[in-house]
């Protein structure tokens, strides 16, 4: 049997992934290894207290200390804007909600710990720390609110009291009235509440910014570890310092990870900007640890209640839900929009006619929330799947057949569902079936008795989830060619990691027959790329690669048009292989670079493919797991991922992906546990208390895909970025559910699931 031979490059190809050997060799260069002759080093005084009215002293002192360049306050920068909204909603009453306003620095009263109250800048970083010590903050303690349900009570506290509540804002969809008519005709309703535990991003770097000041062009240049600068650099000059955008150039080199956290703008960067203009001096702001956990954007914290009517066959006929989502103390970059955007996934993979869902905002004097991989979308499957497998155990039709029953069929495609999500295709039950095939479902039983004759409690369950990304639109892509036969892109999407130039490159060097290493990809840099969209929604391949397919094509046109005219002939019988353009069948050819010698211009092929719908993967995680009820120890014994991803352009780096969000996903459901005390301090506020899934807590993945193309991307592509984390906690928290119930009797049980969170609900059940 002849078998096929596996591409090269090109589509499908097993690519290794180019970006590694620099920087397993220590070659790669982060935002902390710029440091530009001259440069000073700064410091952000930061509030220790959650609530307070403050007054400052010792000014004079702090700058008077030697070394000390510049210390501002919010007196010194009252020509700055606020940080700002960018997704102000409107509510399901129809107005528009408000939105506090969040200074670059506080000027009399802080609203959480971690507030910026001033910003100080000296010869190095020690120095500024030590005149940071010489401010006297006078503190009037305020009441301090913490916790969604706690912060909306009655006589809770109030972190904005011109609003006269906690309430943010009501977002919502659904149909209410239709929702009740189906609840009240219904035969059963299952109910179900749910935590969404905080969480905090700790991506390997932390974050840090670079500012100069070109006082000859009046011009500004900011590095950063970002996920896209153009849309930074929007916001730093349209709503912070009020500078046209052409007067800041925003460079991004290598970034250690970002997960939506690194999407924002965050106070450093105009703070670092303004000192370097004032100064005439590059200035460098460096986070350290302790910073990300209090300054960056915290994700999840959700509460979130549920009901599922049903009728006589277990069919659903209505959907309840009421999420309260924590904003902390101001409303972030885009903090409204991701409970909204979760909640427009609440159906599911399931066949939902009638819908009902809130979003309720809450303040808190906690960090703000806002975009953590998968933005509102783990949220979204997490409650669905949790409250499916309730109704399958309450029916006795069990964890299978409730899902099976109810999927959306294949022959319903495209469906559009109660919250205008247009599903295109897939294949649910058949990515289900799979997976408990792979994940020997049938024979539970027997492990589980084998278990508990070992004196222990396994348990499995699963996640059939479905997700919107790739979001509409596009990302414009420009192929060159250079002067020595090698080709290079320009994209405005920004790698974190996930392989980038590895993913575009292997288009790009199949469609001009050269080697990957003869392909530059430039992301990251706002002068050289006109414009561009960031990474973030898992958009960058199935928006950016379209466009670089199309645009490579567009080239490849051009080439094959000026060799035609010296090698006399149609640019039809020309073929590029090797570096060559090669008449078809012949020996005769013109090199790459000869082409580009002959031109009288730069030749390039530049286009933005858009698509006006999601992606919208999909697929089913099965995990099983095993309990020790005298320790609350946690194992996971097994762990089966189906997907539909529609295409796959590189399965290598696509596992990768998968693997990554999933054991994120696992870190928070048994990991990680956000703490404030009703003080509003932090307790977890380093990896001393923090505790992150190690190595050591993930099992091997047997990762698979059951691709059905999409028919509203281009190329046929679902984003894959962030499914890991979707698919994840669900799976991991039915299958402790499950052991806990038939160990223990275990009601309910949420995340973290911590050894001794399980230990506990054991000990509860028996009393």
């Amino acid at each position: 049997m002849n078998q096929m031979m596996p591409t090269k490059f090109g589509v499908g190809a097993p690519v290794r992934r180019k970006e590694d050997a620099p920087l397993i060799k220590g070659e790669g260069i982060y935002t902390g290894d710029v440091s530009p002759a001259g440069c000073v080093h700064a410091h952000v005084l930061r509030s220790a207290m959650a609530h307070a009215r403050i007054t400052l002293a010792g000014l004079d002192e702090a700058r008077a200390l030697p070394g000390v360049e510049l210390v501002l306050t919010a007196a010194d920068i009252a020509d700055l804007k606020p940080m700002p909204t960018k997704a102000v909603m409107k509510q399901v009453d129809g107005t528009t909600h408000a939105c506090p306003p969040q200074p670059v620095l506080c000027s009399d009263t802080v609203r959480y710990v971690g507030d910026a109250i001033a910003f100080i800048v000296a010869s190095d970083v020690n120095t500024a720390k030590s005149a940071a010590e010489l401010i006297e903050v006078d503190y009037e303690p305020l009441d301090v609110t913490v916790g969604i349900e706690a912060s909306l009570a009655p006589d809770a506290p109030l972190v904005w009291p011109e609003f006269g509540s906690n309430k943010a804002f009501v977002l919502g969809h659904g149909d209410a009235d239709k929702c009740k008519a189906a609840f009240k005709a219904a035969d059963r309703v299952v109910s179900i509440k749910v935590v969404n535990n905080r969480l905090v991003a700790n991506y390997m770097e932390p974050r840090g910014c670079v500012a100069e000041y070109d006082g000859a062009s009046d011009r500004f240049t900011l590095t950063a570890g970002t996920q896209g600068g153009h849309g930074m650099r929007g916001i730093i000059c349209d709503d912070i310092l009020g500078i046209p955008q052409d007067k800041l150039r925003i460079v991004t080199p290598e970034v250690g990870g970002g997960f939506g956290t690194k999407m924002f703008t965050y106070r450093e960067y105009p703070l670092c900007l303004t000192a370097a203009k004032r100064l005439g001096k590059p200035v460098k702001w460096t986070g350290e640890r302790m910073d990300h956990f209090v300054t960056d954007a915290h994700g999840r914290d959700n509460v979130t209640t549920a009901e599922l009517a049903l009728d006589k066959d277990a069919r659903i006929v209505g959907l309840k839900i009421d999420v309260l989502a924590s904003m902390g103390a101001y409303l972030h970059q885009f903090g409204p929009f991701i409970p909204f955007v979760g909640t427009s996934m609440s159906t599911g993979l399931y066949d939902v006619p009638a819908l009902a869902v809130t979003a309720t905002g809450v303040y808190e004097n906690t960090v703000p929330t806002d975009a953590y991989r998968g933005a509102g979308r783990p949220e979204a499957a997490y409650l669905i799947e949790r409250l499916i497998e309730k109704a399958g155990q309450e029916t006795g039709l069990g964890s299978a057949e409730i899902r099976r029953r109810n999927f959306v069929k294949s022959e319903q495609l495209p469906y559009t569902t109660q919250t205008g999500r247009m599903y295109d295709t897939g294949d649910f039950a058949g990515h289900m079936d799979k997976a408990m095939e792979e994940a020997d479902w049938a024979g539970f039983e027997a492990r589980q008795k084998a278990s508990a004759a070992n004196g222990k409690f396994r348990g499995i369950g699963m996640c059939s989830y479905i997700e919107a990304c790739a979001f509409p639109g596009g990302e414009e892509a420009t192929v060159e060619l250079n002067d020595n036969g090698t080709v290079t892109l320009l994209i405005g999407t920004q790698t974190n990691g996930q392989g980038h130039a590895t993913s575009y490159g292997q288009i790009i060097a199949d469609q001009f027959g050269i080697d990957l290493d003869k392909v530059e990809v430039i992301q990251g840099d706002t002068d050289r790329v006109r414009k561009g969209g960031g990474t973030g929604g898992s958009r960058s391949i199935p928006l950016g690669l379209p466009s670089v397919n199309e645009a490579s094509k567009s080239l490849v046109k051009k080439i094959k048009d000026q060799a035609a005219e010296k090698l006399e002939v149609g640019a039809d019988d020309l073929e590029l292989v090797d570096g060559l353009v090669r008449v078809v069948g012949t020996d005769r050819q013109v090199s790459l670079a000869e082409v580009a010698a002959g031109a009288s211009q730069k030749l390039f092929g530049q286009e933005e493919v858009k698509q006006v719908e999601a992606t919208y993967p999909n697929g089913t995680h099965i995990a099983e797991v095993e309990i020790d009820p005298e320790t609350g120890d946690v194992e996971i014994e097994n762990y089966v991922i189906v997907d539909d991803f529609g295409v796959t352009v590189n399965p290598i780096l696509l596992e990768g992906q998968v693997q990554g969000g999933t054991a994120q996903a696992i870190s928070q459901a048994l990991c990680e546990r956000t703490v404030y005390d009703e003080e509003g301090q932090l307790l977890t506020a380093s990896l001393l208390d923090y505790h992150l899934a190690r190595a050591a807590d993930l099992p091997d993945f047997n990762f698979q895909t059951r691709n059905v193309p999409s028919t509203t991307n281009a190329m046929g592509i679902k984003g894959a970025g962030e499914a890991g984390t979707i698919g994840g906690c669900a799976s991991i928290m039915n299958a402790v559910q499950k052991a806990l119930r038939d160990g223990a009797g275990v009601g309910h049980i949420d995340m973290p699931a911590t050894p001794s969170r399980v230990w506990e609900a054991i000990q509860a059940a028996k009393s």
